[in-house]
């Protein structure tokens, strides 16, 4: 019982008819509790969907707590004292805390933390484009971490640098290095939001030289990941051509043997 009940709340290898909805239920549930976040007065029917969503999420939770054996391979006591220290579980119980809490309204801020829940059932599109799309990008990712992680810590070194200019060149401008921090960022994403600005000459130019860095740095992630993809693209696509190529060569052999069974029958 417990394993067939594993079986359609983490379908990440099953593609059964009731997995399937399962899993679009509990997007539906997610989407229906993060409406009354857009709202800044929460009418009566919104207090009802809260409190049944809370319910579905306890249920959930619980579920997948009876059920830690089959999730994490071991027919053990450990699976289930592991069970609530995992990543998921933390955020299933964060979604969950600030509705049943007594104090509703001091924890509202932590229901935002119910559409990190949406991530674990964005498996229901694994079968459609969307989802091999995300299979590829998330293989570029890996394949491509080193050279990524080089280009971050490249990007934080050119910020604090960028703020320590601007910092001792013009300090009217900025009273903490929180600010040139901020300064610094947006204008090595060319944003410019405006808030902050230097006045100065030198600042200005400062200002010129971040932002032209700023245009290559961001790019060169960009370029990392778009060519990693386009060869992730070609590798599937070559894995594909071989499959056929595979399936091609061994259906005459099958239909070789097959007539050579039927002229032995006949003889």
């Amino acid at each position: 019982m417990r394993e067939k009940i594993y079986n359609v709340i983490d379908s990440a290898n099953n593609e059964t008819r009731l997995a399937t909805f399962y899993d679009f239920f509990m997007m539906a549930v997610i989407v229906i509790s993060l409406i009354p976040l857009a709202f800044k007065v929460d009418p009566p029917v919104f207090m009802i969907t809260d409190k049944a969503c809370t319910v579905i999420f306890i249920i959930d939770y619980i579920l997948r707590w009876v059920t830690a054996d089959y999730k994490f391979g071991k027919k053990s006591a450990s699976s289930f004292i592991r069970y609530p220290i995992s990543p998921m579980a933390i955020v299933d119980l964060v979604s969950i805390l600030p509705s049943i809490s007594a104090v509703n309204s001091g924890f509202k801020v932590l229901r935002v933390m119910r559409m990190i829940r949406a991530l674990r059932v964005l498996r229901i599109f694994k079968a459609a484009r969307y989802s091999k799309s995300l299979q590829i990008i998330s293989g570029v990712m890996k394949k491509s971490k080193e050279p990524l992680i080089a280009v971050c810590t490249l990007a934080i070194a050119y910020i604090l640098v960028s703020a320590l200019v601007i910092l001792n060149v013009e300090p009217d401008s900025f009273s903490s290095f929180f600010d040139a921090v901020y300064w610094a960022t947006v204008s090595l994403t060319t944003v410019g939001y405006g808030d902050i600005y230097p006045v100065t000459t030198i600042g200005r130019m400062v200002t010129m030289l971040s932002s032209l860095f700023g245009i290559a740095i961001v790019a060169l992630p960009s370029g990392i990941i778009t060519a990693g993809y386009l060869e992730e693209l070609k590798m599937m696509r070559r894995e594909q051509k071989n499959g056929r190529k595979r399936e091609n060569e061994t259906e005459p052999k099958q239909t070789d043997s097959k007539a050579v069974e039927t002229a032995e029958n006949q003889k």
